[in-house]
């Protein structure tokens, strides 16, 4: 306690007071005993006295590298005594206490940022600006390396992400190599800011005081690192803050290695994707081919059902199509779908021998571990003339549908078991010729089966599919099966469905042209 008069006098001093204040003894002024901050505090006080003792407002400020609160008591004699309360330690915590606020909200916004993107460019720019803005003057995230090439995302603080590829060698900044791979950072203290090369540098930063390189850990293989750029004027960085750089870090990597995992998964699924789907259908032979595919769930690309079309390796033989249903729906009917349809393109050699080719199918389907079957319709087709002679064979599939130029609507006579349930598969081929104008529909049970209508219960069936057919004599293959898609999905409304397959031959009403020569090929036009 320090006691002092109306005249700034001290009069009083106990022991405490006196170790914090050596110069101040009863008879000496406060400005020549006390720090300016006391001293005038004192004359503020005094100014209005006499008054009742009671607590005035409380100061604060320096004594050395200590700081105090000194809290003023008016009394009764004029005198105001100062109670001095040592408050460094205090206002170390509040400090410390506000720091960590601030950093964990920070890592906090910089995770909800992160994390919002699965685009690795889009997390490399987020992760240079937030480092620039909130961890020093300049930021730069480099990536593995492709080759020679570095894939470096630059920022200063208050600028935009810099994208740009160097062809540099990163053993010559030290500690970025270890980086890169991962290995623990090197302390800043170790880095000579004079040895940075011009690249690692943004336009117009000046001159470097101190940098930091961290790995940015990623899930099992490192993302890349973090390098962060302080300015000379600026104060270097401090342990603390390389160790907050580094929890930054963490997040960062974390969420460019599910970036860049996300990109490679996708890329995979999209490189599978294009093998499973249908393919595009056209004239093959002088026959036109047609077809449409919807999966059971509008947000997947592939299922159970699909179909192909193998044109005759020799001029004048037979073109192949295929169409099938596997048991099931989503990725995992689709993967037995790409078995099979790999397996009978391997069977092609056989192709005219329908039978031999689906019981070897059989056979390979019953030797997987796989319990999926599934249900098929080959459809051999050959130009012959002006006309186009079908052998059709079903196994365990609905019957194909001819559809005559007059409108009229035959069922194929051919039946035959499922593939990949019995050892021995029995099947029963039927052969068609389709006139000018014909088409032969090859359709899977989603279309017959779809349920809707006015009620939403109601069965598609076969009839109304014949219907459908009937009232598209005449038409393109491509417009026989963009009807029959479109009568279908009116009917289910946006109720569930299996998934559904359309496959249309058709005997165009064409000329054949003679060959020019007498020996070449001819070919058909309109």
């Amino acid at each position: 306690m320090l006691v002092a008069d109306d005249r700034a006098v001290v009069t009083v001093v106990n022991d405490a007071a006196g170790l914090v204040f050596p110069d101040a003894r009863p008879g000496v002024p406060m400005a020549e005993a006390t720090p300016d901050w006391l001293s005038s505090a004192h004359v503020d006080a005094t100014a209005s006295a006499p008054r009742p003792p009671e607590y005035g407002q409380a100061v604060q400020g320096p004594v050395g590298e200590r700081m105090f609160e000194a809290h003023p008591i008016a009394r009764g004699d004029g005198t105001v005594a100062w109670w001095l309360v040592d408050d460094t330690d205090h206002r170390l915590a509040r400090k410390a206490l506000h720091m960590e606020k601030e950093r964990t909200s920070f890592l906090t916004q910089a995770s909800n940022l992160l994390l919002s993107s699965l685009n690795l460019d889009r997390c490399m720019d987020v992760t240079a600006q937030m480092a620039a803005e909130h961890l020093a003057d300049a930021a730069l995230v480099i990536a593995p390396s492709h080759g020679r090439v570095l894939p470096v995302v630059s920022c200063m603080r208050g600028g935009a992400p810099a994208t740009m590829s160097p062809a540099v060698d990163p053993s010559l900044v030290p500690g970025l190599t270890e980086a890169l791979q991962g290995f623990p950072p090197v302390p800043s203290r170790w880095i000579d800011p004079a040895a940075a090369p011009a690249w690692l540098l943004p336009e117009g930063f000046g001159t470097v005081g101190s940098i930091v390189i961290t790995p940015l850990p990623g899930h099992g293989v490192p993302a890349g690192a973090l390098v962060l750029l302080r300015r000379s004027d600026h104060a270097a960085f401090t342990e603390g803050e390389e160790v907050f750089a580094r929890l930054f870090a963490a997040r960062a990597g974390a969420a460019m290695s599910a970036a860049r995992l996300y990109a490679e998964q996708a890329s995979i699924t999209e490189i599978l994707m294009r093998e499973l789907l249908p393919p595009t259908l056209h004239h093959v032979s002088g026959v036109d081919y047609a077809g449409g595919y919807r999966p059971s769930k509008d947000h997947e690309r592939v299922g159970g059902d699909f179909y192909d079309v193998h044109p005759a390796a020799v001029e004048g033989d037979a073109s192949l199509v295929v169409l099938g249903d596997v048991c099931g729906k989503g990725l995992q009917a689709a993967v037995m779908t790409g078995k099979i349809r790999n397996t009978m393109h391997a069977l092609l050699p056989m192709a005219d021998d329908h039978q031999r080719m689906l019981s070897l199918l059989n056979t390979s389907l019953l030797n997987t571990e796989n319990a999926r079957f599934a249900t098929m319709v080959l459809a051999s087709a050959v130009r012959t003339g002006s006309s186009v002679d079908l052998r059709l064979t079903s196994a365990g599939h609905p019957a194909p549908l001819i559809l005559r130029c007059d409108g009229r609507v035959e069922e194929v006579s051919t039946r035959g078991t499922l593939v990949g349930v019995l050892p021995s598969l029995v099947t029963q081929t039927a052969k068609v010729t389709l006139a000018p104008g014909d088409a032969c529909l090859l359709y899977t049970d989603g279309i017959s089966e779809a349920r809707g209508g006015p009620l939403g219960d109601a069965m598609f069936g076969e009839e109304r599919l014949k219907r459908t057919l009937s009232e598209c004599a005449g038409m393109p293959a491509e417009a026989v099966v963009e009807r029959v898609q479109m009568i279908a999905s009116q009917w289910l409304g946006g109720g569930k469905h299996d998934d559904m397959a359309v496959v249309v031959i058709s005997a165009p009403r064409t000329n054949h042209l003679s060959a020019v020569n007498g020996r070449t090929r001819g070919r058909f036009t309109a």
